[in-house]
C-alpha cells in the first residue's frame, strides 16, 4: 500500500482520527463507527453499528433531532457543515451526558435525496464546564457590583 493508494489513505485517516466518524442512513441506523467514536462514547463498533441514532441522542432531544435529521435527509441542505458546527448533548454508553462539537457530510446519492450523513463529533465536555464556569463568575462579579 502506498498514500497514493485513497482508499487505504481514506480507510487509514478514519481509522486514526481521535474525533469521532460516525455514518448514519437516512433512517439514522449507524453504519460506520470508528476507533474515535469507541473512544468518546464508550461503544466497541460492533455494539454501535446497526444501531438507530437515539443510542448516543439524549432522550430529551430525540423528537428535535429526528425531526431535524428528516428534513435534512429530505431536502439534502444542513447549515452545519464548513462554516458553522453543531453543539449538543450526547450519550456515553455508561450513561453520562458528554458535549459535542461536530460538522456534518451529507452523502449524495444518485437521487437529489441524500442516501446519509457523516458526522465528525469531537468532546468539548471540559471545555464547556470551563466557559459555564466562567459566565457563573462573570455574573457574580456584575451582580456584586
Amino acid at each position: 500500500m502506498s498514500i497514493d493508494d485513497y482508499d487505504w489513505l481514506a480507510q487509514r485517516i478514519v481509522e486514526g482520527a481521535p474525533e469521532a466518524i460516525v455514518v448514519a442512513d437516512r433512517d439514522g441506523v449507524i453504519r460506520l463507527w470508528n476507533a474515535g467514536a469507541e473512544a468518546i462514547f464508550g461503544y466497541p463498533a460492533e455494539e454501535a453499528v446497526g444501531q438507530t441514532l437515539d443510542l448516543i441522542v439524549p432522550e430529551r432531544q430525540r423528537k428535535a433531532h429526528w425531526a431535524g435529521f428528516g428534513e435534512v435527509m429530505k431536502t439534502g441542505v444542513t447549515r452545519y457543515g464548513r462554516d458553522e458546527l453543531l453543539k449538543v448533548p450526547a450519550l456515553t454508553k455508561d450513561g453520562s451526558r458528554i458535549s459535542l462539537e461536530f460538522s456534518i457530510c451529507l452523502l449524495p446519492g444518485a437521487e437529489s435525496e441524500p442516501v446519509g450523513a457523516a458526522a465528525i463529533m469531537r468532546d468539548v465536555t471540559a471545555r464547556w464546564h470551563e466557559e459555564r464556569a466562567l459566565r457563573q463568575k462573570l455574573a457574580a462579579l456584575e451582580g456584586a457590583s
